[in-house]
């Protein structure tokens, strides 16, 4: 009878310890179950970081690179503009010094002709002296013709060469400097002005268009001819439709 007892007893211990087994296991299992997905999803999180930072360092090197190729480029350009700058400078100072020299001799010649014309010259020492003061003024005609295309170029290269420095830097024209619309093309926003290089337009100069004083639109002057300029109208200044006739002054004009 003990006997029996005993293994009863035996038999309600392992199932109370089996229910209690059993129920450990059955509230574990969706706790660890949760906790893999939680990693899983952090692994994948990690991952599609990992993947995305990648690309991201990879553009900012493509874009790295192709930032020292423009830096190289505008240094080389700034590099060519600087010497041209120089370059035009000495020719400008060659030509000062040829134009004192000539003018010297222009006026030794004038001072030596009205000395000889007071004196019992013959008409052959004069004509010579004649052709001699002709042939000075017309060399210092030229030269002074030179001088003026090289002071334009020299400008105009200087004012390149403020570009590469200063990107935001504005091209400055003649403060007197003025003109008219010539052509109009309304389909690509373009005009064509009046005014060239001789009259002291530059590449990339802002001119301001304007109607019996109100102001039209504003252009950016984009290609320069001997005596006429070509400007695209400037996107946002557009106030009005440009016309044939209307006025245009420097939206920038220098000091001096």
């Amino acid at each position: 009878m003990l006997l029996r007892i005993s293994l009863i007893v035996a038999i309600l211990a392992g199932l109370g310890a089996g229910g209690i087994g059993y129920y450990e296991w059955s509230t574990q299992i969706p706790a660890l179950k949760d906790q893999r997905d939680k990693e899983h999803e952090a692994k994948v999180s990690e991952i599609a970081a990992h993947t995305k930072t990648k690309g991201e360092l990879k553009k900012t090197q493509a874009q790295l690179t192709q930032t020292q190729t423009e830096l190289a480029d505008t240094k080389s350009e700034r590099d060519k503009a600087t010497a041209r700058a120089e370059a035009q400078a000495k020719r400008a100072d060659d030509l000062s010094d040829k134009l004192a020299k000539t003018t010297a001799e222009r006026d030794e010649a004038a001072n030596q002709l009205a000395s000889y014309k007071a004196s019992d010259l013959t008409p052959d020492q004069v004509v010579k002296l004649k052709k001699t003061l002709l042939d000075a003024q017309a060399q210092i005609d030229a030269i002074n013709g030179e001088k003026m295309v090289l002071s334009r170029e020299l400008v105009k290269t200087k004012t390149r060469l403020l570009m590469y420095e200063d990107p935001d830097h504005f091209v400055k024209l003649r403060a007197d400097l003025r003109g008219k619309v010539v052509v109009v093309d309304p389909k690509w926003d373009f005009v064509v002005l009046d005014i060239g290089d001789e009259k002291g337009a530059i590449q990339d100069g802002e001119m301001l268009v304007s109607r019996e004083g109100k102001l039209v639109a504003k252009v950016i002057i984009r290609t320069v001819q001997k005596d006429r300029s070509i400007a695209n109208i400037v996107p946002g200044w557009k106030l009005g439709e440009p016309i044939e006739g209307d006025d245009v002054t420097p939206a920038h004009p220098a000091t001096s």
